[in-house]
């Protein structure tokens, strides 16, 4: 199949089903998965963050294929400006 149809046919529900299948070496009912099933579940998962997520991770995987690695710098200041760390209070936990 050709990576483009691939990913017009994948919806996120595949997409994050395959992912827990790359982090947890499981498949959902339990079964493992294969080596050559890794290795394609987790090309198959790069692909989609590169081409349809467009990751904004510390590092992650870019649309033509490299590994994006943003400096720390640039990564505290995308978090600033979205500001999406959570913060707590010795209480709150």
């Amino acid at each position: 199949m050709n990576p483009e149809m691939l990913l017009k046919s994948m919806t996120p529900e595949v997409y994050q089903k395959l992912l827990q299948a790359v982090e947890t070496g499981k498949w959902l009912d339990g079964n493992p998965l294969t080596d050559s099933q890794k290795d394609t579940t987790m090309q198959v998962v790069m692909l989609y963050q590169a081409k349809v997520l467009k990751s904004d991770q510390h590092m992650t995987i870019g649309e033509g294929g490299e590994i994006v690695q943003k400096s720390r710098q640039q990564f505290k200041q995308e978090l600033n400006e979205k500001n999406t760390i959570a913060r707590f209070t010795e209480n709150d936990i």
